[in-house]
C-alpha cells in the first residue's frame, strides 16, 4: 500500500479532522510504515492533550483493519490496560513479550533471558516509552538489565519487523537517567536504524477547557522553555476538573472519590514512600475502618518484583507467533514491583523468623482480574523502606536456611532456600497512596496530588517532570492538597 492511500485510510479512523500538527504525524507515520528499509524506527512524541493517544489508536485500528501484523507493548500492567483499551487492541508488558524464564532451577532460577523473535512483517508499538530505561542494573535477572537494547534487539531479530516508539519526553524520565532514552532521535539512530520522528505539541482546542490539561500544558511549558525562575502558578478560575482540598476536608472527600468513582479508579500521588506510607495508614484507619494489618478488599502494591508464584504455570515465555489468545487467558509471567492487586481472602497468619506472614488470594485488576494464591509478607506494608532492606533480606534468609540444615550439600541447601515459600513471600505495600514513580505510566479517573512543602528554593527540573507527570495521570477530576495560596493563580479567565 502506498503512503498516501494508508495516510487515508488512517483519516477515516479518527472522529474529526487532524490538526496540522497531526496530519503531519500521520504523514510521517506512513512514510515509516511504508519504507522499504528494513532497519527503520518511529518516535511520535507528544504531549497531554495533543492527541498523540487519538493518533496512536486511529494507526491500530487501521492497520488490524487491513490485518497488517501489530502487536502493542507497554513498560507496566497498568500502561497496557491504558493502551489496550484507547487502542481497542490487546496490550502486553514488554518483560512479557521479549524475554522468556530460564529453567527454575540452581543458579537460573528467576532470571529470564532474551527470547526469539519468530514474528515477521510485525509493527511493534510502544506505549509510555518515556519510561524504557537503559541505565544497566547489575542485578536485574533480565538480559543485560538494559531494557532498551534488548527490545530493539528483540525487535529487529524478526523477519521484516520494525518499532514504534510513543510518549511523552516532559515525563519523569527513568530512575537514574537524565531523559528518556527511548524517546530521543540520537539514541535511536545510535542501533544503526534509520530514525522517523515527529512532535505533537499543540494542545487540542477541545482539551482547553480541562484545568487539568491547561495546567500541565502550563507546566510543561517550563521544561521546554528553561522558565523555571519560580514555583508554577496553578489557576482553578474558571475550570471544573480541578480543585484544592485543605487538611481537614480530605477525608470526606477521599469518601466521595471512593463512592463515586471506585477505589481502583482513585489515587493519591505524594513525592515519598514515607508519605504515602502517612497516606495509607489514614485511609485505611478513618475512611476504610480496617483494623486488622491486611484484610479483604485491600488494595497492595507489590514492591519487589517475585518469579516464584508464577513457576508452576505454563512454559513462560513460549514463543508463538500468533499467541495473543493464550497471552490473554495467561496474562502474567511473574509479579511486577509496581503491580497493583486486591486482596480476595486472608488465612493463616503465623510468625517465623522473626517476620509475620500470611497466605492470601490476590486480583490482579491490571491482568484481566487475573488471580492467584501466594504467601505474602506483612512486615512490609507499613515500613518507610521501600522494600525488605539488605538487612532484613539477610535476616530472613538465615532464618530460612537453618530449616534447611539438614541437607549435606551446600548446593541442595540453597536451592531448597530459594524455593521455599516464606523466602519468595511478595514483598507489598497498602496501593491507595503511592509515589509518582509508581503511579506513572497508569490513570486514574479522580487523582489526589501532595506535594509536601515546596518553597522556590526546591524549584529544580525534577520537580517541574514530578508535577506534570502527576497531573496527567488524571482523567476526570485533580485534587491538590493542602496546596499553598502562593502556588495558586486567582486570576480570571
Amino acid at each position: 500500500m502506498v503512503s498516501d492511500e494508508l495516510e487515508r485510510q488512517i483519516r477515516l479512523q479518527m472522529a474529526f479532522t487532524p490538526t496540522a500538527e497531526q496530519a503531519h504525524a500521520i504523514a510521517t507515520c506512513c512514510r515509516f510504515l511504508t519504507c522499504r528499509d528494513g532497519r527503520s524506527a518511529m518516535i511520535l512524541r507528544g504531549s497531554a492533550g495533543t492527541g498523540k493517544t487519538t493518533v496512536a489508536g486511529a494507526l491500530v485500528r487501521t492497520l488490524a483493519a487491513l490485518r497488517w501484523r501489530v502487536v502493542l507493548l507497554a513498560p507496566t500492567g497498568r500502561a497496557a490496560k491504558v493502551f489496550s483499551l484507547s487502542s481497542g487492541h490487546p496490550a502486553f508488558t514488554i518483560h512479557r513479550r521479549i524475554y522468556r524464564q530460564r529453567a527454575f532451577t540452581g543458579v537460573d532460577m528467576g532470571r529470564f533471558s532474551l527470547n526469539n523473535n519468530l514474528h515477521r512483517d510485525t509493527l511493534f508499538m510502544v506505549d509510555e516509552a518515556s519510561m524504557v530505561a537503559n541505565d544497566g542494573f547489575n542485578d536485574s535477572p533480565f538480559g543485560e538489565g538494559k531494557l532498551l537494547d534488548d527490545l530493539v534487539r528483540y525487535v529487529y531479530q524478526g523477519e521484516n519487523c520494525a518499532l514504534m516508539l510513543i510518549g511523552d519526553k516532559a515525563q519523569l524520565p527513568p530512575v537514574g537517567e537524565a531523559e528518556s532514552p527511548a524517546l530521543a532521535d540520537e539514541i535511536i539512530e545510535n542501533y544503526g536504524l534509520n530514525v522517523f520522528s515527529c512532535d505533537l505539541n499543540e494542545v487540542l482546542r477541545q482539551s482547553q477547557s480541562s484545568g487539568i490539561l491547561w495546567n500541565a500544558t502550563m507546566i510543561r511549558q517550563m521544561i521546554t522553555h528553561d522558565s523555571m525562575t519560580r514555583l508554577p502558578k496553578i489557576r482553578l478560575h474558571g475550570f471544573a476538573d480541578i480543585a484544592v482540598v485543605q487538611g481537614d476536608e480530605l477525608i470526606e472527600q477521599l469518601s466521595n472519590s471512593y463512592s463515586e468513582v471506585g477505589i481502583d479508579e482513585t489515587i493519591v500521588v505524594t513525592r515519598s514512600n514515607k508519605r504515602a506510607g502517612i497516606y495509607n495508614q489514614g485511609i485505611r484507619a478513618r475512611i476504610l475502618d480496617r483494623e486488622e494489618e491486611l484484610c479483604t478488599g485491600d488494595m497492595v502494591m507489590v514492591v519487589k518484583n517475585n518469579y516464584y508464584w508464577l513457576k508452576n504455570d505454563d512454559f513462560i515465555g513460549e514463543n508463538r507467533e500468533n499467541d495473543e489468545a493464550e497471552d490473554i487467558n495467561r496474562p502474567m509471567d511473574f509479579v511486577a514491583n509496581g503491580d497493583r492487586c486486591r486482596v480476595l481472602k486472608m488465612r493463616n497468619n503465623r510468625e517465623l523468623y522473626g517476620f509475620r506472614f500470611a497466605d492470601a488470594v490476590l486480583q490482579f485488576p491490571d491482568y484481566d482480574d487475573y488471580e492467584l494464591e501466594a504467601t505474602v509478607l506483612l512486615d512490609t506494608l507499613s515500613s518507610e523502606s521501600p522494600s525488605l532492606t539488605a538487612e532484613q533480606q539477610g535476616k530472613l534468609f538465615e532464618g530460612v536456611m537453618e530449616d534447611y540444615f539438614d541437607i549435606t550439600l551446600k548446593a541442595d541447601r540453597m536451592k531448597a532456600v530459594k524455593t521455599d515459600r516464606h523466602f519468595n513471600a511478595l514483598q507489598m505495600k497498602y496501593a491507595y497512596a503511592v509515589t509518582c514513580h509508581k503511579a506513572q505510566g497508569g490513570q486514574w479517573a479522580h487523582v489526589y496530588i501532595d506535594q509536601g512543602y515546596m518553597t522556590d528554593d526546591m524549584l529544580t527540573p525534577d520537580y517541574i517532570h514530578w508535577l506534570y507527570t502527576a497531573f496527567t495521570r488524571a482523567t476526570e477530576k485533580l485534587y491538590l492538597v493542602n496546596w499553598p495560596a502562593t502556588q495558586l493563580d486567582d486570576a480570571p479567565q
